[in-house]
């Protein structure tokens, strides 16, 4: 089992690494070695199947691991040429590799289109079900969503392992893609014990590793046995290549069932996603904005963590409105960190920015305007220093700010990764905690203290929106939930809050889609994940 981490479009790399996987299995003595869904391109390479010339590439990979495949049969994802003249041009296969040729391909049949998932743009539907032999085996390979379709209220017409079925396999493969999220976790290891007990079959379940921009892969990959018992499961967020024996599948007393919505996978996921984004792109240094508030601390220490001390640095932009304790607090969070401080002070800028518009503004009243103008005075000298000195800026927004609106366009919005963009700001606090367990690293003050935007006098969070505790958990049954105003009211919220909360959630959309890609760790992630029209006029 190959559970590996792959770069999308990199096919020489990715290649290599299978090759690396490959020549271990055999020093291992392994029959067979199986490598996740499109591992060979990396997942999911999106438009780049347009291009026949990456296609032409990834054949020529294919050829490398045949040579290379003698002595052990090899279970890989790959893109394949659509014959048919009608239908799509591609299909997503699980190729079997053995002596030096493609010996079986097995296509996908089930292409989700949901949430983050678009394989029905680019694949054909697989229409023809069989079984293959490895070794004396009879083996039903299946890719991701083809063992998905269980349950009273199926998504798809067929059943693909219903036809498999037919011809009496020995065993199932089904080489997977799946990112991770916290409400999937123990939902997706179910689905693969309850195959394994419908067919009466063991199962290797074999996923990814690695961050690919948004989308986060966990691994967790597992072998089952025909009870529905997991004989062994790799490593989550680890790269892990495992040897196991099908004939030996006694159930493992020691291996405990997953929890969704656990702190410290989360914590594992991002720190992972936030360090491929980093190596994948070639950056090695970052910076981000230090306010004294909870938001930026996490941000910063997740960043320490993953990058290095010498390789983070923190900017203190204190305004007229920026208390002591706050400053007090950022500073004594640099000195934990142990990370470079830039003190910019903002004030001298904010005033020109409104010396520059009095002229326009003179009849009018002061309003969000001009605390947005402190905002986005920071965003410039944080996108300058960004700029003249190679870092990437960390976006420090969490999805409860940005839900309701209540971060600023070019100003805290600005940033190449949002590192907590689709963590709930309980869920911050979480962090927080999480990330002291051993010591203390985000000071005391930081995580007891009222939020707030320091943005005009004794300003609180709570001004402008509830308590979070009720706001997150409102948001989360119209985002995560889907469920409508009035089912929300429904669960014994006040309806005025509800219907406010919507609509916050409504108007913002189009700041959102102007957001910087953001660290995927629930089931509805803002971007990819939950796609709402700009221009539109909608109520549930």
């Amino acid at each position: 089992m190959a559970q590996l981490n792959y770069r999308i479009g990199d096919l020489e790399n990715n290649t290599s690494k299978i090759l690396k996987a490959m020549q271990h299995g055999k020093e291992k003595h392994a029959d067979l070695i199986i490598f996740s869904e499109l591992s060979l391109t990396g997942y999911p390479p999106k438009d780049l199947l347009d291009y026949d010339s990456f296609i032409e590439r990834c054949n020529e990979q294919i050829e490398r691991l045949c040579q290379a495949s003698k002595g052990i049969s090899v279970i890989v994802g790959a893109p394949q040429i659509n014959s048919n003249p009608n239908g799509k041009k591609l299909f997503n296969s699980a190729l079997l590799i053995e002596n030096g040729k493609i010996k079986f391909i097995q296509h996908k049949t089930l292409l989700p289109n949901y949430d983050i998932f678009n394989e029905s743009r680019f694949f054909e539907v697989n229409k023809s079900h069989h079984c293959t032999k490895i070794g004396s085996k009879k083996v039903a390979i299946t890719i991701c969503e083809d063992l998905w379709n269980m349950g009273q209220k199926k998504l798809y017409e067929q059943t693909p392992m219903d036809e498999l079925i037919k011809e009496k396999p020995d065993l199932i493969v089904n080489i997977s893609a799946s990112p991770y999220n916290y409400n999937q976790m123990e939902q997706r290891e179910s689905i693969m014990t309850e195959n394994a007990r419908k067919y009466k079959l063991p199962l290797v379940y074999v996923n990814q590793v690695g961050g690919n921009t948004e989308l986060l892969f966990d691994g967790g990959s597992v072998f089952i046995n025909q009870n529905g018992e997991v004989v062994k499961r790799l490593n989550f967020f680890d790269e892990t290549i495992e040897t196991i024996e099908i004939s030996n599948s006694k159930r493992d007393p020691e291996i405990k069932p997953n929890k969704n919505g656990d702190i410290k996978h989360i914590h594992k996921a991002i720190l992972m996603g936030l360090k491929d984004y980093f190596k994948k792109l070639g950056f090695t240094q970052a910076v981000f904005g230090s306010s004294g508030g909870i938001d930026s601390a996490v941000t910063g220490a997740l960043a320490v963590e993953v990058l290095g001390k010498e390789n983070v640095s923190a900017v203190l932009m204190p305004s007229k409105f920026s208390s002591d304790s706050s400053i007090i607090d950022a500073q004594e969070l640099s000195k934990n960190l142990g990370i470079k401080e830039f003190i910019l002070p903002i004030q001298n800028v904010v005033d020109e920015f409104e010396n520059t518009l009095q002229k326009n503004f003179s009849q009018l009243n002061r309003d969000v305007t001009e605390e947005n103008l402190q905002a986005r005075a920071r965003g410039v000298l944080l996108m300058a220093m960004s700029n003249k000195f190679g870092y990437i800026l960390l976006n420090t927004s969490n999805k409860s700010e940005s839900a309701v609106g209540y971060t600023t366009l070019y100003g805290d919005m600005s940033g190449g990764l949002s590192v907590i963009g689709d963590v709930y700001k309980t869920q911050v606090y979480q962090m927080a905690k999480y990330i002291n367990r051993h010591e203390e690293i985000i000071p005391k003050n930081i995580i007891t203290k009222a939020p707030s935007a320091e943005l005009r006098p004794n300003q609180k969070d709570t001004d402008s929106l509830p308590e979070y505790v009720k706001l997150d958990e409102i948001l989360f049954n119209y985002i995560e939930n889907q469920l409508g105003w009035q089912q929300i009211v429904d669960l014994g919220f006040d309806e005025r809050l509800v219907r406010k909360v919507v609509k916050m959630v409504d108007q913002n959309v189009y700041k959102r889609f102007q957001a910087p890609p953001t660290l995927r760790i629930s089931s509805k992630a803002f971007g990819l994940g939950r796609q709402m029209p700009i221009v539109g006029k909608y109520h549930f």
